[in-house]
């Protein structure tokens, strides 16, 4: 029987070199190797063999039919990429992946808003200047006519690091440092953040401030408040009205609150502006001769005006928030708006 099994793996190597497609192979494999096929009732009939012959005929057996196997499935993996090859000069085929595109992140409403301000400014001659959010408790409040111990702090109570070091209450130490540093003519412009023990809906204990400032000679409130009256020109629009309102801060003198007309109700009196028809959006007034004193300038020959306005506060009424609390809550929903 060793005879017929080498003659059959030889016939069945032959066919397998003439036929073509995957169909076909599959075929000649039942043929010979399926449970009908040519091998499988040779090897059926093994039984009638004497049984010295069986270890021999058996083994040859086996190997013919792992031949087989081996060289059908070379054939049919040669087959299909034959079938590919075909495909890709015939077929317009991407077989390519598609990119992952990384998601495209955007500007925070906060610093939308910032660089709006700072860029209106820009065009009024106004230098941007920034410091550190750790300062000293001389620049954050003596420096700005805030005596130790002086119930004027309490408007801006804050978090210490030291005795001597606090995490800013406002941008203004900026306005000493730079007058430390430069003599007049000053313009400047100090965005940034700030730190206060507040937390409500209107109020967050980190939050983002500019600071604003000029120094020379001879300047007025009506300096003051033209600069006002443009900033709110530009960025609320041209018609909308703005007043000034007698107010206290210790490093300016006069001092004034900055009030608008409604941008919501357009000054009829609605829930937002308390039924009051304007909306306060910055604080402002001339710098105090008394913080001239601790830059050694001389107050009878330099005057200045400084403001302050929170970047959160005028979002607010950009967009129409009333909980400041949305910027901070990391809600794509919300921030994907702007």
């Amino acid at each position: 029987m060793l005879e017929p099994l080498k003659r059959l793996e030889e016939e069945a190597l032959a066919e397998l070199h003439q036929v073509r497609g995957e169909a076909a192979v599959q075929a000649l494999i039942h043929k010979y190797l399926g449970r009908k096929g040519r091998l499988t009732h040779f090897l059926r009939e093994m039984g009638k063999l004497f049984p010295e012959e069986r270890p021999v005929v058996g083994q040859l057996a086996n190997q013919v039919k792992s031949n087989l196997e081996k060289a059908t499935q070379d054939f049919l993996e040669k087959e299909r990429q034959r079938q590919k090859a075909e495909r890709l000069l015939t077929e317009e085929v991407d077989i390519s992946l598609p990119g992952r595109p990384f998601p495209r992140g955007g500007k925070h409403l906060i610093t939308q808003v910032t660089e709006e301000i700072v860029s209106i400014f820009d065009h009024l001659g106004f230098e941007v200047s920034e410091g550190p959010e750790a300062e000293l408790d001389y620049y954050n409040f003596e420096a700005l006519n805030f005596p130790k111990d002086h119930p004027a702090r309490d408007m801006q109570d804050t978090f210490y690091i030291s005795p001597n070091i606090v995490l800013r209450t406002h941008t203004s130490p900026i306005q000493v440092r730079m007058m430390e540093k430069r003599k007049p003519p000053l313009r400047v412009i100090a965005p940034g953040k700030a730190y206060r023990h507040d937390s409500d809906p209107t109020h967050s204990p980190m939050f983002h401030q500019v600071e604003g400032f000029i120094v020379d000679h001879q300047v007025t409130f009506a300096d003051l408040k033209g600069t006002l009256h443009y900033f709110v020109q530009q960025f609320f629009g041209p018609d909308v009205q703005m007043r000034f309102r007698p107010s206290f801060f210790p490093f300016t003198e006069p001092s004034a609150e900055v009030d608008i007309q409604c941008v919501i109700c357009q000054g009829a009196g609605c829930p937002v502006c308390k039924k009051s028809g304007w909306l306060e959006i910055l604080g402002s007034g001339m710098i105090d001769p008394e913080v001239f004193h601790f830059v050694n300038y001389d107050p009878e020959v330099y005057s200045g005006f400084a403001f302050g306005l929170g970047v959160e506060r005028i979002a607010m009424l950009q967009v129409g928030l009333n909980d400041i609390r949305v910027f901070y809550e990391n809600n794509l929903q919300f921030l994907q708006q702007f």
